[in-house]
């Protein structure tokens, strides 16, 4: 590592793969602020793919290129760089970092073949990246630490790889190691000395990056003596992880070891993902070429990473969910792709980011678009043949055209009108399903409407086209309280959603209060007399009906029950009284809310042989209804879910404490993994409106839940108080 320099690959051009084995597929992880977008940035410059740092030929950025991410400042979609380093050419997928879009985290995840934690020297490794390194660990994705921020004056490279080692090597403590120290130059007026040059802890050489050129150079003593320690801690490290169980005899005998066996069986190591080398980044000075530690950075990615081929076999099936051999990353095979990221260009419409896990993808050619299992977040499901436009390669906003993409390889493929983030693209002769990749649930609602008459005519596609974009994101009509809601994961999430519909698609929408499903229901027995009675000249209106409402257990819904005796009331007005009484209920009876769990039964009445009627007898059945719940005590329902709370076990008690307070009801808890803890509970809806957001400020972004509709329950008396005086406000 760092032994060698590679050729850069050119500017302005796009970058094609004629093999697997040339392509590499890195993901950026780290939290919002950790540098990824700068890191990306300093890569794309060292390898030639920029002009200086950031931009493109036409002064774009290189990476958060959007829009919306210009004036959040702030990552907010998942980005592809293609760069080129020795021959190599190398995916790197930029991910957003706060936890509102961990959706394009985890399409990133599945794009990718390997993965960049990148981390603050300054600010340290937040709750929420211990998850995702837990998450790669369990699927053994090949990782390696990349520390950033180094310029600041709080920074400590040393105590920050130790917190890696104690984090991320938990478990195997020399299995997170660094390859390089830093060298510091004098110190400022502030008394912190910057990070100059780096000390190559196996090859034992300094780079030097002070002139704003690498510099390669032998050890001064001093120099020598400061990576003694570190280099026998790395050594030993790489060696326990290597396959030649002689080599530890070898080294403890004193033999001196071959660096270039010692990078040889690291990079296999960090290729199977037993080993993950902790390496420093630094952007480019002005005027610089190369920021401190991308070329080692760039070895690393191009050496040590897997290739696609050493990913595991995709797993495959037919649309009708039947079985099919699995498929490997060849490019003559089937083809396999699949979309893991949609997004609209103002002039070519869908644009669609398909990684090619099997055969090759041509442009203007017939696939097969298959995707199952997202019904429930408002995506059909879909087995369509659909014909491709061109091939492209994304680079800021800049697209460039590509005459095709192997197996291994990411491209964007543009006139995909039906196919969404999760679809499968395969031949229109041999359709295939992959099974689509784990996704969070969104938990946080936004109820909406439309800004205006022009915009309500617009919101129906606006909304179709943003759902579409993003599987994280769930469409709700519901049909209780009549408000089109749109479920997100957090905050953010929610204004980039009305952003996007406002910038993007032309509708103006405007955010109202959530309603949560409330029903009313008896608490007593009750009676009621309905009399309507009009005459006006010619035909009147007369109608008169007796009903008895009593309360039934839950779940019952409306039962309606004839006990009229002598033909008090007519028999063909019978049904009017009972549609009367349902619709009645339907409207609510006391604070606008449905009825439900009575049984209304209907005694007596009188009919007129001229003006009764059918209308006549559902006015005087609603009329019956209303005087009975006058006259009674009427409970407020209010739905209840459970909670299923999944928190690391420092954060139970705070968790428990919170549900307390929002009339929640602990049922239980057990381990769910080492540290961790599954809280069960049930707690009102109405109580849990912004629980995405407020549970992640009581367990530091660590936390997650699910939920699940349990049942209606009474309302308490002081709270079902307050809401019929706002219903009442309301009306």
């Amino acid at each position: 590592m760092g032994a060698t320099s590679h050729q850069a690959g050119a500017a302005g051009r796009a970058l094609t793969a004629d093999r697997p084995s040339s392509i590499r597929n890195v993901v950026l992880v780290g939290h919002s602020g950790s540098g990824k977008t700068t890191l990306v940035e300093a890569l794309a410059l060292t390898a030639g793919a920029v002009n200086r740092a950031g931009r493109v030929e036409d002064g774009a950025t290189v990476s958060d290129y959007d829009e919306i991410e210009h004036r959040r400042q702030r990552s907010v979609q998942l980005s592809l760089v293609p760069v080129e380093w020795g021959g190599i050419k190398i995916n790197i997928l930029d991910t957003p970092g706060y936890a509102d879009f961990v959706g394009e985290l985890r399409a990133g995840l599945r794009a990718a073949d390997a993965a960049l934690f990148v981390v603050s020297a300054s600010d340290g490794i937040d709750g929420a990246t211990r998850m995702v390194w837990d998450e790669c660990e369990a699927v053994g994705m090949p990782r390696a630490i990349v520390v950033t921020h180094l310029e600041a004056a709080r920074s400590d490279y040393a105590q920050m790889t130790t917190v890696c080692g104690e984090i991320f090597g938990a478990e195997d403590p020399d299995a997170v190691i660094p390859l390089y120290l830093p060298l510091h130059g004098p110190a400022g007026p502030d008394g912190h000395s910057p990070v100059t040059g780096l000390l190559g802890l196996l090859s034992q050489r300094v780079y030097e990056y002070s002139s704003g050129e690498r510099v390669e150079r032998d050890p001064d003593p001093t120099e020598l003596a400061l990576i003694a320690d570190a280099r026998s801690r790395l050594i030993e490290g790489i060696i326990a992880e290597s396959e030649d169980e002689s080599l530890m005899d070898r080294y403890l005998g004193g033999e001196d070891i071959d660096v270039k066996t010692l990078v040889d069986d690291l990079e296999r190591a960090v290729a199977r993902g037993t080993f993950h080398p902790v390496l420093m980044a630094a952007p480019a000075a002005d005027g610089a070429r190369q920021g401190l530690g991308t070329v080692e950075l760039l070895e690393l990615v191009t050496g040590g990473f897997p290739t696609p081929l050493e990913r595991a076999a995709v797993t495959v099936t037919r649309p009708d969910g039947s079985a099919r051999p699995e498929v490997t990353c060849d490019p003559a095979g089937p083809l396999v792709a699949e979309v893991v990221k949609t997004s609209s260009d103002p002039y070519v419409g869908r644009v669609s980011l398909v990684r090619v896990f099997s055969g090759t993808l041509n442009p203007e050619e017939t696939v097969h678009v298959s995707g199952h299992g997202l019904a429930d977040r408002g995506h059909e499901d879909h087995d369509v043949d659909e014909r491709i436009g061109t091939l492209t390669a994304p680079f800021g906003k800049q697209q460039r055209a590509l005459t095709r993409c192997i197996a291994g390889d990411l491209a964007c493929v543009a006139k995909l009108t039906r196919a969404e983030t999760g679809d499968t693209l395969s031949a229109k002769e041999d359709p295939l399903l992959m099974e689509p990749w784990s996704m969070p649930d969104p938990l946080l609602p936004l109820a909406i409407e439309a800004h205006s008459k022009a915009d309500e005519d617009k919101l129906s596609q606006g909304l179709a086209r943003l759902v579409a974009e993003d599987p994280t994101m769930r469409l709700e009509q519901n049909p209780h309280t009549h408000q089109v809601v749109l479920w997100c994961l957090g905050e953010a999430h929610q204004d980039v959603a009305l952003e996007r519909l406002r910038t993007r698609y032309g509708v103006q929408v405007d955010a109202v209060p959530h309603k949560v499903s409330l029903r009313e229901t008896f608490g007593v027995k009750a009676a009621g007399r309905g009399r309507h009675v009009k005459q006006s000249g010619g035909h009147g209106q007369f109608a008169i009906c007796e009903i008895e409402v009593e309360p039934l257990p839950a779940g019952s819904g409306i039962e309606f029950v004839d006990k009229v005796v002598g033909g008090s009331v007519p028999r063909q007005f019978i049904p009017s009284v009972e549609k009367g009484v349902r619709g009645q209920a339907a409207r609510g009876v006391a604070a606008g809310y449905p009825l439900v769990d009575v049984r209304i039964t209907l005694l007596d009445g009188k009919a007129h042989s001229v003006d009764s009627s059918d209308a006549a007898f559902q006015t005087a059945g609603a009329l019956a209804l209303r005087e009975a719940a006058a006259e009674a005590r009427i409970d407020l329902l209010e739905p209840v879910a459970e909670l299923a709370v999944l928190i690391p076990d420092e954060y139970v008690g705070p968790v428990m404490s919170d549900l307390a307070g929002r009339r929640g009801r602990v049922v239980g808890t057990d381990q769910a993994g080492p540290g961790r803890t599954r809280v069960r509970a049930e707690i009102p809806e109405i109580e849990i409106g912004r629980y995405a957001v407020e549970l992640r400020s009581v367990s530091h972004g660590t936390g997650r839940f699910a939920r699940a509709y349990a049942r209606h329950e009474p309302m308490p008396p002081q709270i079902a108080e307050k809401v019929r005086e706002q219903a009442e406000k309301g009306s």
